[in-house]
């Protein structure tokens, strides 16, 4: 009985030991690894930064104010689906001409439309319900420009003037994303006090005159879409 006894214990003995064999295995490195200190992950490059401020009211002024120190350019060439319109800018109201040169640089005109046609009197631009246009105005900034409307000139047939931005405010502040061209034969001075004049078609009327024939609805908006395919600076 003593030896079976003994037999017993040492088959325990054994069992417990074969137990403990998978546990040693299991902790040991894995086969085909590389035991060394990991590299860093390479840190991904910083998006560069972009070489134009993001404008506001705080800081439009004082930008566009360097801007036309060195941004001498005044005429530019706005192509539409009717031919091209040449205009310049005036030299005297030095903001709205730096923020229009500012833009046409910037491509911010590109792809939008003479959205808004009312018969024998106006043209506008600038605009489109075009959700990209609205991503590109929210990259240059949101801003409007103060009037300048003491200069002298009048709202002549062929005058480009700024309108006020669509918030209504007691002092005319203008949307610098917009323009507008008269067409109307004598013109419309008794809008001089009101908006700023900042330039004036020197060819092209004659486009001026088919995009203002064009078929309208109730809004004033064309029934076929008018666009603006590049405004670009001419010599």
């Amino acid at each position: 009985m003593r030896f079976h006894h003994v037999i017993i214990i040492l088959l325990i003995l054994w069992n417990c030991e074969d137990k403990q064999t998978p546990k040693q295995t299991d902790s040991s490195v894995p086969k085909d690894t590389i035991a060394e200190t990991p590299k860093a992950t390479p840190k991904k490059n910083p998006e560069p930064q972009s070489e134009y401020p993001l404008l506001t009211d705080n800081n439009a002024m004082e930008y566009f104010l360097e801007y036309e120190k060195v941004h001498k350019e005044n005429k530019v060439r706005i192509t539409t689906d009717f031919g091209t319109i040449d205009i310049l800018l005036y030299d005297k109201t030095k903001f709205h001409r730096a923020n229009f040169i500012y833009l046409t640089k910037r491509k911010y005109f590109d792809g939008t439309q003479f959205y808004r046609v009312v018969k024998n009197f106006v043209i506008q631009g600038g605009s489109s319900d075009d959700y990209n246009i609205a991503k590109r105005r929210r990259k240059i900034g949101k801003y409007l420009l103060p009037p300048d409307t003491k200069r002298g000139y009048t709202h002549k047939r062929g005058a480009v003037s700024m309108p006020s931005s669509e918030i209504e405010n007691a002092y005319k502040l203008a949307s610098p994303f917009q323009f507008f061209i008269i067409n109307r034969i004598g013109g419309a001075d008794y809008l001089d006090k009101d908006y700023t004049v900042f330039g004036e078609v020197i060819r092209g009327m004659d486009v001026v005159d088919k995009i203002n024939a064009v078929d309208t609805d109730e809004g004033e908006w064309p029934l076929q879409n008018v666009y603006i395919r590049k405004v670009e600076i001419i010599k």
